[in-house]
């Protein structure tokens, strides 16, 4: 049968949407793995076949698993449905922590730098493992929550909620970047699991326009003195979001984690918007920063860490830094 305009614009529809989707079989067979027999014996499996897909954190988890506990250091917080979230089902694969040790570095990392901050923005939160990490390891810590897509949006409500830490959190459903502009995103995916990757750029024949606004808009919510730690993941759009928030990077300065993918990113051009802050920047490896003069993306390591800090105070801060 052949496509309608109104289908092919549809990302769903479209050739990468279904591959992923497995051509619309990936959440029946992820379903049928959830259940309590399937899962035991794909569990026995892949420990005799393939115990490395363990490491992966991809594996379908248990369906009446309800929560996982995560784990950053001596700090513990709660997310719910691991059957539906991929950060979830990750920290009950990795028992408590996300399986890759890049992911848990950059965790970690994060966690460090709160520790010592006032104010966390997570931008691009999806079901809010960046914010939980931040008010579990301070309990004086204060978050702005950023989230597009409407169903990750109401999972992230009730992980803040499941974690007591509704009352020191502000949860936005809105872009950041060019506040001229809309997306559309639609009420329900109808994916396997809870969308981590949908961004501004893609297109739903049954969206709903969310609204987009600048960063420098929020700047006058940080009490001035603040010290601030800022996650940035927003699928190759990060350049939107320091182009209109310059007010907001020269008055608090903030530490950054940000997500730059080889393939979409322009290095020099995220450089040009950070440097005239004083910014230096780090990659995000395994287990330590590689300061880095240039910021060019990495074909294997996609988290790079912006800062004004030297790097004695990030190593005073148990921060490791490797070398160049």
């Amino acid at each position: 049968m052949q496509a309608t305009d109104e289908q092919r614009d549809d990302y769903r529809s479209s050739a990468v949407g279904r591959r992923r989707s497995w051509y619309g079989t990936k959440k029946h067979v992820k379903r049928v793995l959830g259940w309590r027999v399937p899962n035991l014996v794909m569990r026995g499996a892949v420990n005799v076949l393939r115990p490395d897909l363990r490491r992966t954190g991809r594996l379908p988890a248990p369906a009446a698993l309800r929560e996982v506990v995560g784990i950053v250091d001596e700090s513990r917080f709660v997310m719910l449905r691991p059957s539906m979230c991929v950060i979830a089902k990750e920290l009950y694969w990795g028992h408590g922590r996300r399986p890759q040790a890049g992911d848990d570095f950059a965790v970690r990392l994060v966690a460090a730098v709160a520790r010592h901050s006032d104010v966390l923005f997570d931008i691009g939160a999806y079901t809010g493992l960046f914010t939980l990490v931040g008010t579990a390891v301070n309990d004086k810590l204060r978050a702005h929550t950023f989230e597009i897509v409407p169903e990750v949006y109401r999972a992230l409500f009730d992980n803040v909620v499941r974690n007591r830490v509704l009352d020191r959190t502000t949860l936005h459903h809105v872009g950041v970047g060019d506040p001229e502009t809309t997306i559309t995103m639609p009420v329900a995916s109808g994916d396997s699991a809870l969308p981590s990757f949908y961004s501004a750029s893609l297109s739903f024949n049954d969206g709903i326009p969310i609204a987009v606004r600048s960063w420098d808009s929020f700047a006058d919510e940080v009490p001035a003195g603040s010290r601030v730690v800022v996650k940035i993941d927003v699928e190759g759009t990060e350049d939107d979001v320091f182009r209109h928030g310059q007010r907001f990077l020269a008055e608090h300065r903030p530490d950054m984690l940000c997500e730059v993918l080889h393939e979409h990113a322009d290095g020099a051009e995220l450089a040009a918007l950070l440097k005239p802050h004083g910014y230096r920047f780090h990659l995000v490896r395994e287990h330590d920063l590689a300061p880095a003069g240039e910021l060019v993306p990495d074909q294997v390591h996609r988290d790079w860490f912006f800062t004004t800090r030297g790097e004695d105070e990030l190593t005073a801060m148990g921060i490791e830094i490797g070398e160049r």
